[in-house]
């Protein structure tokens, strides 16, 4: 009987364990991802959106500066007319005399005729310095847009990185906040000896499982923030949400070599992308201008066009014109000289932009240098406090045991061993992120990850 109920067990669980197995074939594998290959996957053409955006933007501008050197090149156009008419003579101005013949007249009306024509024409522009100067403006602002690019990179780098930054963090604090378990589980079994050996009371053990639940809450809440902080990553990435991805670096401390501000500043002022980018709108905007005022000079061209015509397709002559023209601008009512203030404003206003760009990056850098080295004090202050807090619990422990205090001192110096290896990660996360802000700020964050 009972093998029977074993074998109707097994059967009845059979396909929800085929179902579990399909489960496991189908889930997404574990993604382990280091920074270098975080930045990478967002960096790549199907990764963040903000990379694919700004290569539409490349496109675009491509696209713009092509219009433009359409300007200088030749126009070919063909075209096949026929039509079937009458026509009304006087409607244009046609009005003959009477000719004093009995029967005969001038007729007024003419028609139907066929007209066939088959043309080919060309128009060139040979002279134009407004059309000339538009065109280098537009390959000034396709130099422009790929600096953007550039920049794009830069910044999804940057919003990588913090954001595998923010991870790690929350990766600390979840070790962290095990290792507090386990200390709060080993004082618990500490505090139940002193009890059971006559030399503890039951406060001690209330205070204890007080303390562990504590700690407990605290490692859920850590491990909520870990998962909210991989959601993150992936969406700045452009993975899928529902890949379960592993970090594989740890929160460390790497030390930099002392930087010097004006180093820093010329770094900066060479591998800053949104400055190039900056400097090439300033120049395209210039380049406007100067096509704006061009406009008031005179423009040459040349047209020629050749075909068949005739009343049908076996009754066509070959035809033909060839010509030039010059076109003088004289007045337009006003609007050539409001265009050219306004591009001489926008070109003002890019140029205060230009500056103003200069004066961000500076400030960028020297706050990124002073975040540092502050950040790095913090890591050696907290070190050292960990290191103090670590003696401490362990002194406590030690006199705990030999009875010469209470559990208060332990819970105390446990306490402050939380602060402090909270104080680590927080010192350690400042640290890493000012290096960030630093690579950012000089325009070498991504030579700094890779």
């Amino acid at each position: 009987m009972p093998r029977t109920k074993l074998l109707l067990f097994l059967a009845a669980a059979a396909p929800l364990l085929a179902q579990d197995g399909q489960q496991l074939l189908t889930r997404p594998p574990v993604l382990r991802l280091s920074l270098k290959q975080a930045v990478q996957l967002a960096l790549a053409p199907e990764g963040s959106t903000r990379v694919k955006l700004a290569e539409e933007d490349l496109e675009q501008a491509e696209s713009r500066a092509d219009q433009s050197r359409a300007a200088l090149l030749p126009d070919f156009e063909g075209s096949l007319q026929y039509q079937n008419e009458t026509v009304n003579l006087k409607a244009f101005g046609f009005d003959f005399p009477k000719i004093p013949i009995p029967g005969f007249a001038i007729p007024t009306f003419v028609g139907p005729f066929s007209v066939l024509d088959v043309r080919a024409s060309v128009n060139q522009t040979v002279f134009d310095f407004s059309s000339i100067r538009r065109y280098q403006a537009s390959k000034v602002a396709v130099e422009a847009t790929k600096a953007d690019n550039e920049g794009t990179n830069d910044q999804v780098s940057d919003q990588v990185a913090r954001a595998y930054l923010a991870g790690l963090r929350a990766q600390a604090s979840v070790d962290t906040q095990r290792a507090n378990v386990e200390l709060s589980e080993s004082l618990l079994r500490l505090a139940q000896q002193q009890k059971t050996a006559g030399t503890g009371t039951g406060i001690e053990i209330t205070r204890a499982e007080v303390q562990l639940a504590n700690d407990r809450q605290a490692l859920l809440v850590a491990e909520n923030d870990l998962d909210r902080t991989r959601l993150q990553l992936l969406k700045v990435i452009g993975l899928k949400l529902d890949n379960p991805v592993e970090l594989v670096d740890r929160l460390a401390y790497i030390p930099m070599e002392t930087v010097d501000p004006a180093q820093a500043l010329a770094t900066a002022s060479q591998h800053r992308a949104e400055l190039r980018a900056q400097q090439r709108r300033e120049e395209n905007a210039r380049l406007s201008a100067s096509a704006t005022k061009l406009e008031r000079l005179p423009s040459v061209s040349a047209f020629a066009n050749y075909g068949d015509i005739g009343s049908s397709v076996y009754s066509v002559l070959p035809t033909r014109s060839i010509g030039a023209s010059v076109k003088i601008p004289i007045f337009d009512g006003g609007r050539r000289d409001a265009r050219r203030v306004e591009s001489a404003s926008l070109f003002r206003s890019e140029s205060i932009r230009t500056a103003d760009l200069r004066d961000q990056i500076e400030l960028d850098v020297r706050v990124a240098i002073d975040s540092l080295h502050s950040a790095d004090a913090q890591v050696k202050a907290a070190e050292e406090g960990l290191t103090l807090a670590e003696n401490e619990v362990a002194q406590a422990e030690r006199r705990y045991k030999a009875g010469v205090s209470n559990s208060v001192e332990v819970t105390d110096a446990q306490t402050r061993l939380a602060r402090a290896r909270d104080n680590r990660i927080n010192a350690l996360y400042n640290y890493n992120l000012a290096r960030i802000d630093l690579g950012t700020a000089t325009g070498t964050i991504q030579s700094m990850i890779h």
